[in-house]
This record gives C-alpha cells, structure tokens and sequence, in this order.
C-alpha cells in the first residue's frame, strides 16, 4: 500500500505504487499491457512516483480477486481480466459479444469510447489505465474440427456466456474452464478444444496438445489495468498527469501494436507447420455462424433496457467506423 508519508517528502523519494500481475513477466498480456504503461511512467516520473510490479500472484493468486486488491489496498493497480469477475463489470458483456467485432483494433477502440464517455458501470472506485480486448478467440483441438458440422457434440471450453450461447446454437458443448487449465484439459481428454487467441497456444502451452485449428473468430476477452481512485486522487498533481498521459488512448495503442506482433507471428508458425491442420470457414460457415451470433445478441438486448441500448450504441458505433475507412 501506498504511504503517504513520502508525499511530503524529498523529492528523492518516489512514491512506491505497487502493481498486481497473476502471471510471468514473459506472457503476452505482460508485454502488451503493462510493461509499456510501466516503463513510461517511471521513466517521466523519476523522483515523484515509481510502479513496482510483482508478478505470479505474489499479491494475490486468484486472477478473480485482482479488483478486490486494489480496493482494500493490497495493491494500488492490478491487471484484471474482467470476465473473471462478471458481476463487478456487467456491461463488459457488450464487449465479449460473439460476432460483434471484426477484429481486436475495433473492439479495443469502442471499448475506449465508451469507457471515455462513462457509459460502463463499475468503474466508479478505479481510474482506468488501460482498457484493452484480446484478438477474437478462435477454436483450437487435438480432434480434427474444419468446418461448423464438426462441431457438433464436441466438448469446447469458453470464457463467457455469450461463446457458450454461440456454440451451443452450433452444436458444440460448451465448458466454462480458466485459461490456465486448459492444457491439462485438453491432453487428458475432458475436452476436446478450446476458445482462445493465438497468444495463449503459447503462454500456457496449449500448442503442444492441439493441433487442429479452426479460425472461427467468435468473441476477444476484455482486459484491464485500474487503479485506485481513492489513491490516484491522493497523489501529487504531476504524478496525476504522468499517469493519465501514458493511460487510455496512449496504452492502447501500445498494447494493440505488441499484441498483434506476436499474435501474427504465433499464427505465422502455426500455418507453416505441416504437422498442423489450419482452417479458415468457409463462406456458407461465416453465414451461418453470423446468424447464430446475431440472434444471441439480440438475445441478450432483450433480457434489459440497457443491455438493448448498450448493443445499439455499440453497433452505430461499428457502422461509424466501418464508413469511415
């Protein structure tokens, strides 16, 4: 926790903020999110504030509680994926709807626009350092899967209950499953795939079990950098500024150019490799798996008012964009 004690003190003591990180300091998510925001603010801000970032869980270990740690100030940032905790960031469902976004730079640059407009619930405790959404996740096997009909009675795992609507209308049987398990998962057979992007084939191994690959691009995972509100409020204004500078806009922009360098070099391998089997949908497949990730969308508008105004922002949001290109 940050002591305020050294606010006042000489400027040769920084203010030490600690900064919570579930993993290793070689994942993607590290590299991409963090490290930039990180670097760049102790480096500008030499001598006001300095972000020290433990890593593994060494704050906490339950990647679910990153948000809570930062509230009761175990840590004063933390790196959340917030899908691990639904309830505390409900409209981030918007976000992992299957079929809604093309590509990673649309989702994380309407993800930005509405955190910037404050029409998200859940942030009220936090300042939002960065707001970013991984590459569509795509289905990733160890049995062969090449087309919509070879979903059918196949065990996928899935990250949200929009994937698991989406592949249950096509077939599959979907399984709620941390990314961390898997690997383990998928070798001793109690699934038979997994929706991921291309980065966690590599961070948690799950290349060396799955061997089919069928680039069905169904929904990117929400991830996030908070940090306490309560203590960014508390800093010098300098600090505040540095701080704010190198977040929003700035970290996005870092995060999507580290995320898609390695993304493609990941999938650069994986097609290259005659020992894999890479499959992009056919036309007929694209239809009708954008008719099944309409229809859960709508779905989901339906059960609220705001669930349906969040959707029809987002999608004039999209159609926006899309005309300006």
């Amino acid at each position: 926790m940050i002591s305020f004690a050294l606010i006042s003190a000489s400027a040769a003591e920084p203010v030490k903020l600690k900064l919570a990180f579930p993993s290793s300091d070689r994942s993607t998510s590290y590299l991409a999110a963090v490290k930039p925001f990180v670097d760049a603010v102790n480096a500008e801000a030499r001598g006001q504030i300095e972000i020290e970032t433990y890593f593994s869980g060494v704050l906490g270990k339950d990647p679910a509680e990153q948000p809570q740690l930062v509230l009761d100030g175990t840590a004063d940032i933390a790196y959340v994926v917030t899908g691990l905790t639904r309830n505390r960031f409900a409209d981030n469902a918007i976000i992992e709807m299957p079929g809604l976004f093309t590509n990673m730079r649309e989702s994380v640059a309407v993800f930005n626009r509405l955190m910037a407009a404050g029409a998200l619930q859940g942030y009220d405790d936090y300042v939002v350092i960065g707001a970013y959404v991984t590459e569509p996740e795509t289905i990733h096997s160890n049995v062969p899967i090449t087309s919509l009909n070879d979903l059918k009675d196949k065990r996928i795992r899935v990250n949200n209950p929009g994937e698991a609507a989406a592949l249950e209308k096509l077939g599959a049987r979907p399984v709620f499953l941390p990314v961390t398990k898997i690997s383990e998962a998928i070798g001793s057979g109690s699934i038979d795939g997994a929706l991921v992007p291309p980065s966690p084939l590599v961070d948690y191994g799950i290349k060396r079990v799955a061997t089919y690959h069928y680039l069905l691009g169904i929904s990117g995972a929400p991830l996030m950098v908070l940090m306490n509100r309560k203590i960014f409020n508390r800093l010098p204004k300098p600090a505040q500024a540095t701080i704010l500078k190198y977040s929003g806009a700035w970290s996005a922009g870092r995060f999507m150019d580290t995320y898609e360098a390695v993304e493609n070099s990941i999938m650069g391998e994986l097609k290259s490799d005659p020992k894999r089997q890479v499959t992009i949908p056919t036309p007929s497949d694209l239809d009708a798996a954008n008719a099944v990730f309409a229809a859960v969308a709508d779905d989901w508008a339906s059960k609220s008012e705001r669930n349906a105004e969040l959707l029809k922002t987002v999608r004039a949001e999209l159609t926006k964009m899309r005309s300006t290109r």
